[in-house]
C-alpha cells in the first residue's frame, strides 16, 4: 500500500496536469459548477506546483530553486497586498488571498511548462549530438 501511495504521489509531482484533470473530474462528479470546479482544481494544482517546479528545475540544472520561488511568492504577495491597500480603503482578505493564489497558479504553470520544454530541448540536443 505504501508503494502505491509513493508511486501516485510521484506521478502527481512529476505531472501536475494529472492532478488538475482528476480534481476537476471529481468536482464535476460531485455536481460542482464548472467555474467553481476549475477554480478548485487550480487551487489544488497550485499547491502541487509549489513542489513540482523546484523539482523540475533541479532535475535540469542540478541547482535548488526552492528558496527563489518562495522569495518570489512572498514578493508577489507583498506587492499585491500593497496595491490592494493603496487602491481600496479596506482590504478584503479572502478575495486578496484568492487573487494571490491564482497568480501563483499562472506563474508556476508557466515556469513548469517552460522547465518541461527546456528539459525536452536539452534531451533532444544531447540525443542528436550522440548520433
Amino acid at each position: 500500500m505504501k508503494t502505491v501511495i509513493e508511486v501516485v504521489g510521484g506521478v502527481i509531482l512529476v505531472c501536475p496536469l494529472i492532478a488538475l484533470i482528476v480534481t476537476y473530474m471529481i468536482c464535476r462528479k460531485m455536481k460542482i459548477k464548472k467555474m467553481h470546479a476549475v477554480g478548485f482544481a487550480a487551487d489544488v494544482t497550485t499547491f502541487i506546483l509549489f513542489f513540482s517546479v523546484p523539482l523540475a528545475l533541479k532535475s535540469i540544472w542540478e541547482i535548488s530553486f526552492s528558496m527563489y520561488i518562495i522569495i518570489l511568492a512572498l514578493l508577489i504577495a507583498l506587492g499585491l497586498t500593497f496595491i490592494d491597500w493603496r487602491t481600496k480603503k479596506e482590504i478584503d482578505v479572502p478575495l486578496l488571498l484568492k487573487k494571490i493564489w491564482r497568480i501563483y497558479f499562472i506563474l508556476l504553470s508557466i515556469l513548469y511548462i517552460s522547465a518541461w520544454l527546456i528539459g525536452l530541448s536539452i534531451n533532444i540536443v544531447d540525443y542528436l549530438e550522440g548520433i
